[in-house]
């Protein structure tokens, strides 16, 4: 074993605490000394995370504010095998992976593996989800499947954020922050009554920071923030039986370039030294030459609105209707080579809308709880492209200009009806069964255009025009869940469960050849687990434990070759999607918090995952008999490890000064699905990030009434120079570029709340 590790986990021994119920329980109140519990909607009812059959981490929004968290990436690292990170070459999508399932490319036609819902609504694309965590009630994430109550695309788990609810006492809330690369965050929240059984919350925040990546050439800056968010939330109880939640929110993102680092030679298409990279590959000094040109742009703006009506028929029935209507809108210019050469740099503009209805019926009385419903959600995606690669064919073409421009549109109709039961044999014992089936219809075309200067025998031989036009891919899956809880005493609980996941199939949104036009096939997910819950010394200590074996199969890979005309002519890349194969992941989680003595609250938590492919078909791999099974799966680090601790001290007058800090350990990981050289086992360094802690730190001082609030936090104090993502073209110019954290940060907060 690792000596890192070694050292972690005997830390985490001699603290008596492996593993946190996550740094939401850092809450520990200081009169009370024991540890918050958060009640959560996991399973579609109310009820205590710590009775909640399954592995998951909730966060409430106290905490959130407590410990400086400003948007959804900073939950990076707090729970165990969970991968959130901002995504590849975009300032407003986020790559998601939980238990080394997820989405590993942000092409407009892939589904994510890990589904996002605010406030019950599902968002279908990775893009417009690097949230602002705005005036949230909680934070809830979901390990494991969730394929039952939550459908397609949960087969990683699922990501859940809930606002605040407008309530009948007036409530006032107001934040400013600013930090280094002149970093400032405004935020506002009112909420309170406007009639007897009507209520009204309103939100607002801004948040800029400049870039911390400049190109040394121009000064330019990359890799900023700047982003604008409103909501307006309307709580209407016209009877007592009856609730009505109403939201709207807009955001907007006008960041500029989110670039990286080139981690090996740059060539011409299929032959002939572009840009050199020195070997070995230097450490990252936060310097990128970009495109003279190239606008210093990505775009978003979304906005949407929601109706939740709750209806309760009688004390054990209840009928929930949830309708939501989204549009996404983007404008993202990309340098995917991160140089200042034009191999491939794209305009990527993605326009998005989709409307949802769920109908939701449940029963609670007695021994048996019972959720069952209706899901019905339409999407549309057109999608506009340029790719801009004047450098790519180089001086044996005449240095030709290129210029691909591709459109394609995506409409997907899917349709499902679930049930999950809960019944009580005894007051310890309770079995639990979900199925849901799902249909889904997905229509796409696309069509493809270049247009070169090169001439051949006097013609222009690459300028054509490619459309694709499939037939209407059908996709259609039942999906179960079957689990048993024991509870040993009050404070302990016992489980086992048994869950499938579905992600649908689809097309191949990068293809630009009839080659390339393949339907690939829909992935699903299988996992057994099992866990305990137990709180120990009157609700001072907690731990919580999982352990998980996952069958992942059909899983969808992009993968990247060359393909040459036959007798000659120019090299053409080919990006496919394909059904790779499976994998078998297994691994287990344990997650603690301890109040010792009043003021003082410790946390801990490990992770550990063990990813392999059992099949990984790519007929490039001639030496492997047309397998690369040997590669590692991305974004399965084999170990997540955390340690934490606040204490609050009193001081004289009542108010008190809050001591915060926390240490993250992540082990080697690939960061890409393509992480060897084509038919070999010769790792790519670039698509690799090696062993690395992270340290933060915060100090907090609160009025006696807690009203006002003056904090001061630090995160990679140790200024870690690290890589959270990493793409592979090397089809396109030999590109492998890696993405990088953010350097030393700090930021002062004022917060005063009424």
């Amino acid at each position: 074993m690792n000596r890192h590790v070694k050292c972690a986990l005997l830390a985490g021994a001699a603290w008596g605490v492996l593993a946190g119920a996550s740094v939401a329980q850092e809450s520990g109140q200081t009169e009370a000394a024991t540890v918050e519990d958060i009640v959560v909607t996991a399973r579609r009812t109310e009820e205590s995370a710590q009775r909640t059959p399954l592995a998951l981490t909730a966060f409430s929004g106290e905490t959130l504010e407590r410990t400086g968290a400003q948007q959804v990436t900073d939950l990076q690292g707090a729970v165990p095998n969970l991968n959130l990170v901002q995504g590849r070459g975009s300032s407003n999508s986020t790559n998601i992976y939980i238990r080394g399932v997820g989405q590993p490319d942000a092409l407009q036609t892939f589904d994510p593996a890990v589904g996002v819902y605010v406030d019950d609504v599902y968002y279908s694309r990775i893009r417009g989800t690097q949230f602002d965590l705005l005036d949230l009630e909680r934070v809830e994430i979901l390990r494991g499947p969730q394929g039952t109550l939550y459908g397609k695309n949960t087969i990683g788990g699922a990501l859940k954020l809930v606002s605040r609810r407008p309530g009948q006492d007036f409530r006032v809330r107001a934040s400013a922050a600013y930090g280094d690369y002149d970093q400032i965050d405004v935020q506002g929240a009112v909420s309170g009554p406007i009639a007897d059984n009507l209520a009204l919350g309103l939100s607002a925040l801004h948040s800029e920071r400049g870039g911390y990546v400049t190109d040394p050439a121009t000064g330019a800056e990359y890799n900023d923030k700047n982003s604008t968010a409103v909501r307006a939330s309307l709580a209407w109880d016209p009877v007592s039986n009856i609730q009505v939640d109403l939201n709207a929110d807009y955001s907007k993102d006008d960041a500029g370039l989110t670039v990286g680092q080139p981690t090996n030679n740059l060539t011409y298409l299929g032959y002939g030294l572009a840009y050199p990279v020195p070997t070995p590959l230097p450490e990252y000094n936060f310097e990128t030459r970009t495109t003279p040109g190239l606008p210093n742009e990505t775009r978003l703006e979304t906005w949407g609105t929601s109706a939740r009506v709750t209806w309760d028929l009688s004390d054990a029935l209840t009928l929930k209707s949830i309708t939501g209507y989204r549009e996404l809108r983007t404008d993202d210019y990309i340098d995917f080579d991160a140089t200042e050469l034009e191999l491939a740099d794209a305009l990527v503009a993605v326009d998005q809308d989709q409307v949802s209805q769920e109908l939701q019926l449940t029963y609670d009385s007695g021994p048996l709880t019972a959720v069952g419903g209706l899901y019905y959600l339409k999407e549309e995606v057109a999608s506009h492209q340029e790719s801009y690669d004047d450098a790519l064919l180089g001086p044996l073409y005449g240095d030709a200009t290129f210029l691909r421009l591709i459109d394609d549109a995506l409409e997907t109709t899917s349709k499902a009806a679930y049930a999950n039961v809960s019944y009580a044999l005894t007051d310890a014992l309770r079995l639990s069964a979900g199925v849901r089936y799902t249909e889904e219809e997905k229509d796409y075309a696309r069509s493809t255009s270049v247009v070169s200067s090169f001439l051949l025998g006097g013609l222009p031989v690459l300028n054509t025009t490619y459309a694709f036009a499939p037939p209407t891919g059908t996709y259609d899956d039942t999906s179960i869940m079957l689990s048993v809880d024991y509870q040993l005493n009050r404070d302990a609980m016992v489980y086992a469960r048994y869950a499938q996941g579905f992600k649908s199939g689809g097309f191949n949104g990068r293809a630009n050849s009839a080659t390339e036009a393949t339907e690939y096939q829909p992935e699903t997910a299988d996992t057994f687990e099992v866990g305990a819950k137990n709180q120990y010394w009157d609700n001072r200590f907690r731990l919580n434990l999982a352990a998980f074996i996952t069958k992942y199969d059909d899983f969808q890979a992009r993968v990247s070759g060359i393909e040459t005309p036959p007798g000659g002519g120019v090299p053409t890349p080919v990006l496919s999607v394909i059904n790779a194969g499976s994998l078998d992941i297994a691994g287990f989680e344990i997650e603690s918090v301890l109040v010792p003595v009043p003021g003082l609250t410790l946390d801990a938590q490990v992770g550990f995952l063990d990813a392999d492919y059992k099949e990984f078909a790519d007929a490039r791999f001639t030496a492997f008999g047309g397998s690369r099974a040997f590669q590692d799966p991305a974004f399965s680090p084999r170990w997540t490890v955390r340690y934490g601790g606040q204490y609050e001290y009193g001081l004289t007058g009542g108010s008190t000064l809050t001591f915060g800090a926390a240490a993250k350990y992540r082990s080697r990981m690939a960061l890409a699905v393509d992480n060897t050289l084509i038919n070999t086992a010769t790792e790519l360094p670039g698509m690799y990030q090696d062993e690395y802690w992270l340290y933060d730190a915060r100090v907090v001082w609160s009025d006696p009434a807690d009203r006002y609030t003056v904090g001061v936090y630090g995160q990679n104090l140790s200024d870690e120079v690290y890589k959270t993502d990493a793409q592979e073209f090397s089809s396109i110019g030999n590109i492998r570029t890696a993405y990088y954290g953010a350097p030393r940060t700090w930021m002062i907060k004022f917060t005063a709340k009424y």
